[in-house]
């Protein structure tokens, strides 16, 4: 079950030619105001000829697979578009259908629109509450790194622990509203720290952060035990690159210590990073059958390993994972189709900083990526984004603020005067 957004004829062509249809090129987008586009299955030819049947019969439009529409396929995926009091009718329909995988195809198409409607609950990340909607909060990063391939890793200064603090310092006043300390580096072809290193490099910097301000701190983390010693000396939540999946522990270790967990998306593998050394690293080659679909499918198939081990659904926030394991065209097609990970229910972080597709797209080192990093992370608040993780924190704040005020004008904010004043503002 996918949700897909409609925002250019382009994209709707491309969307359609996954599916093996003939004839796009012809095919104008559907009209404005039909709002979403939803891929089910996988169907059976019987299934999909007869949900074909039901939606039709309420007026909406169907393309099946290549291979359903002359049921010489198994199985396949259909493409709906419908108006939303049509999709409502359609429901009803598909609620007792004869055919059991239609009635089911049914009810996670229902799952899915109630997902994308809900209220987010709030977030509770240390001292900070994160009411989802009201606006987009900013997390600045804390590179305890000699490596970073932004050039900003602190474990360089002489006295690290004290610049870690500064600039702990800097970012909170400059409204930052998590701090998210990291000590290893994740840039494509970097080599991975001993988790003895990692220990010296990450705790230290936590239990100093926590002990000289009241701030939402997250340690940026794969391995359990990094994790575990981390909120123990202060951290409040959880950012695990791998999902949950490199450590077999880490779920467990997240859902006993009640902290919240970001779970991001990850196909990185050493044989795709190439480098460049001006431009830095970057993955090329990577296959995806397509894209979103994969992206949601794994991210699913991650929050559920999470709440298997107890994770509560508030203290979930999911990642689409920019610049780990994706290609440049990748990076910028999940950008622009961010909105369509709200299907699966839960805030989305988005972390486009100084990365290589912001590099390669406009031929810039990494120091020299302020406007595009702007760029992305403006679209991103557009598209939805709860969080967005960012290097430049003062700058990115401001971009943040101007965003959400545009986004979110005119409609009622439930931020108050004084979550206002915490929490940095909403624009």
């Amino acid at each position: 079950m996918r949700a897909v957004s409609l925002w250019s004829l382009e994209a709707w062509r491309a969307e359609l030619n996954a599916l093996g249809v003939s004839g796009t090129d012809e095919m104008p987008l559907p009209a404005k105001g039909v709002g979403l586009c939803w891929e089910l299955g996988p169907l059976s030819g019987e299934a999909a000829h007869a949900l074909r049947d039901v939606v039709q019969a309420q007026g909406g439009a169907v393309w099946l697979s290549a291979g359903l529409a002359d049921r010489t396929a198994e199985l396949g995926r259909a493409l709906v578009v419908a108006f939303p009091w049509q999709v409502d009718a359609i429901l009803r329909a598909l609620h007792d259908h004869a055919n059991p995988q239609v009635a089911a195809c049914g009810r996670a198409w229902q799952a899915a629109r109630q997902r994308l409607a809900r209220r987010l609950p709030p977030t509770r990340i240390g001292p900070l509450t994160c009411e989802w909607g009201t606006r987009t909060y900013v997390m600045g990063i804390l590179n305890v790194t000699p490596d970073s391939f932004s050039g900003d890793g602190l474990l360089r200064e002489a006295d690290w622990l004290k610049a870690v603090v500064e600039q702990a310092r800097q970012f909170a006043a400059a409204g930052a509203d998590i701090l998210d300390v990291g000590g290893e580096s994740t840039r494509p072809g970097a080599q991975p720290v001993p988790l003895e290193e990692e220990l010296r490099r990450v705790v230290p910097a936590v239990r100093a952060i926590a002990g000289e301000l009241e701030v939402a701190i997250s340690v940026d983390t794969y391995k359990a035990e990094v994790a575990r010693q981390a909120i123990e000396a202060g951290a409040h939540l959880v950012n695990d690159v791998w999902g949950l999946r490199m450590d077999p522990d880490m779920a467990r270790v997240v859902a006993e210590s009640g902290v919240p967990v970001i779970i991001m998306h990850n196909r990185s593998r050493p044989k795709n990073a190439v480098q460049e050394q001006r431009l830095g690293g970057r993955y090329v080659g990577v296959q995806y059958e397509h894209l979103m679909r994969d992206v949601v499918q794994e991210l699913a198939a991650q929050v559920e390993l999470a709440r298997q081990h107890g994770v509560p659904d508030a203290h979930i926030i999911v990642d689409p994972g920019i610049g780990f394991g994706k290609t440049v065209e990748q990076n910028l097609e999940l950008l622009c189709r961010l909105d369509e990970l709200h299907v699966l229910g839960y805030p989305v972080l988005v972390g486009p900083s100084r990365k290589s597709f912001i590099g390669y797209t406009l031929d810039l080192p990494p120091g020299e990526r302020l406007e595009g990093t702007a760029a992305a992370v403006a679209l991103s608040v557009e598209r939805g984004a709860d969080i967005v993780r960012v290097h430049d924190v003062r700058e990115m704040v401001r971009v943040t603020r101007m965003a959400d005020a545009i986004v979110r004008a005119g409609v009622e904010s439930t931020v108050t005067p004084s979550h206002t004043a915490q929490n940095g503002g909403n624009g």
